[in-house]
């Protein structure tokens, strides 16, 4: 299963058909196949082969998309990287990855061509080219359209995934063709119910796996996918009604950020028939909200990772039933729940959660990039360490309770932040939360909440906490509360805790951990 061979399916099945429409500019499935077979053959003209790796240094553009299938049409390995990240960031990702060439826009000139004095790749500029470069119309251009030489059987890795660094440096996730092919053309849109009616509309920066997701159920379902080159929720609410989209991508954070405007233009999403969502658990009071202002959406809210790929979906059915659950696994991917000698819990214990889906590369990674070390780590007997914790129900549903690194443990009892977390975001208050440990002299560690509140609106800390003691054990609630304007995130749009938790020690070190800091 190769990614270029499903895109030169579609060209051949709806080759007049819209495939894509990106800032403007609008492409059929016959115009993508055929720009992606110039660009494969332009850069196997200029020496890359199968397994080398290109780095995509892009914000979302039809140039970006156009050339990740080229890529993949030649055996390229796509190495994407987020425009969000910090300049020594994007440097660890081009030294770690060694790419053969590297393409950017001209504003991004500076941090690809540092690489290039390392190791020589091939400089493609979205814009007018330098002397040394290559001008990405000039590729596309002298590029044969005709199909390029199919990509050798044995050679599968098409993506590598930079993890989000949270807990320490980024490790490049191989994803391999099978495994997007799987993913997205047939559990996707299995689970979605993606037809070729549908027009997909993607917020999502493309240097994320879910992304390009996005683009694969297109492919596969012979839809159109509208790609936002930067989000903003009006323009986006704009964008639904104007090119009538049926089906949303999005993280929760984007989903807190859109859900004011579709409460005040309902009427402009009525088009709307399906949202899935990822990144995090959904929170219980969006989904009310979104229930309550479009009754006919159909919500799939999924527990994945770039690790672990697409592992569990909660189904539009289950949400009401299942609210605070990530949904059951989906076809083909088996779950299990661990304690720390990775021995099977029962149903209701909270322990590690570990998938599997075939060897790995099937669905999951296949390795991280270049760290046998970290590899060897990732995967017990074949079944993928996820690093995170959670709980299955006697149904199978599961239930995300923390990050294994972020796991409170105070006066000897485990407080997963996620259920403190919900706690604080039902009252009405409360826009987002984030709980984090701080040192504690009593019981070791303690519960620090950082609130965002709701625009024109505050609650005192004793209160917030009162809140959380009439709706969890006690030991639980937060000993300390702050307000915040904005959270530390990362390129994927994830909350960075590491800062939250260096903030909470730097606060209570400055109060001698005696006094409330809210």
């Amino acid at each position: 299963m190769k990614l270029g061979a499903m895109l030169a399916g579609s060209a051949a099945r709806f080759p007049g058909r819209e495939a894509l429409v990106c800032d403007g500019r609008r492409f059929t499935f016959r115009d993508l196949d055929e720009t992606a077979n110039r660009i494969a053959n332009g850069l196997a003209a200029r020496g890359l082969r199968p397994g080398d790796r290109i780095a995509m240094y892009m914000p979302n553009s039809a140039e970006l998309i156009l050339a990740m299938l080229g890529a993949a049409k030649c055996g390229g390995v796509i190495v994407p990287i987020a425009t969000r990240l910090a300049p020594a960031e994007v440097d660890y990702i081009l030294e770690d990855c060694a790419p053969s060439a590297i393409l950017f826009p001209p504003e991004y000139r500076d941090a690809a061509t540092a690489a290039a004095g390392r190791d020589g790749p091939l400089l493609i500029v979205a814009g007018a080219a330098r002397d040394g470069e290559t001008a990405y119309d000039d590729l596309v251009a002298g590029g044969d359209p005709s199909p390029p030489a199919p990509v050798p059987t044995e050679m599968d890795d098409l993506l590598i995934g930079y993890t989000s660094g949270t807990t320490g440096r980024p490790k490049g996730a191989v994803t391999t063709h099978l495994g997007f092919v799987l993913v997205g053309a047939f559990v996707n849109v299995r689970e979605f119910g993606l037809g070729s009616d549908d027009r997909i509309l993607t917020t999502t920066p493309m240097a994320h796996r879910t992304g390009v997701g996005r683009i694969t159920n297109a492919i596969a379902a012979g839809c159109a996918v509208v790609v936002m080159p930067r989000f903003d929720p009006v323009a986006c609410v704009d964008m639904i009604e104007r090119e009538r989209i049926t089906v949303i991508g999005l993280v929760p954070t984007i989903a807190r950020m859109l859900i004011p405007e579709i409460e005040k233009r309902p009427d402009a999403c009525r088009t709307l028939r399906v949202m899935v969502a990822t990144g995090e658990v959904f929170p219980v009071e969006l989904k009310e909200r979104l229930a309550a202002a479009l009754p006919g959406l159909g919500l799939y809210s999924f527990y994945a990772q770039t690790e672990a790929g697409f592992v569990a979906c909660l189904r539009p059915e289950e949400q009401q039933a299942h609210p605070t659950s990530c949904g059951r696994a989906v076809p083909g991917v088996e779950i299990r729940i661990v304690d720390g000698d990775r021995n099977d819990l029962p149903a209701g214990e909270t322990g590690e959660i570990l998938v599997r889906c075939g060897p790995p590369g099937t669905m999951t990674m296949r390795e991280y990039w270049r760290n046998p070390e970290a590899t060897a780590a990732a995967f017990h007997h074949g079944w993928l360490v996820t690093g995170d914790l959670g709980r299955l129900d006697e149904e199978g549903y599961l239930y995300f309770a923390d990050r294994a690194k972020d796991m409170i443990v105070s006066g000897g009892l485990n407080i997963y932040s996620r259920e403190v977390e919900d706690a604080l975001e039902r009252h009405p208050a409360v826009r987002e939360a984030v709980v984090v440990p701080a040192p504690d002299p009593e019981f070791g560690e303690c519960v620090v909440a950082f609130v965002r509140f709701e625009d024109r609106m505050s609650a005192a800390e004793d209160a917030l906490i009162a809140h959380c003691r009439s709706l969890i054990a006690s030991y639980k609630k937060p000993k300390h509360v702050l307000a915040v304007d904005g959270f530390p995130r990362n390129s994927t749009g994830k909350i960075v805790k590491a800062e939250l938790r260096a903030r909470a020690a730097a606060e209570l070190k400055a109060s001698d951990g005696t006094a409330a800091f809210g």
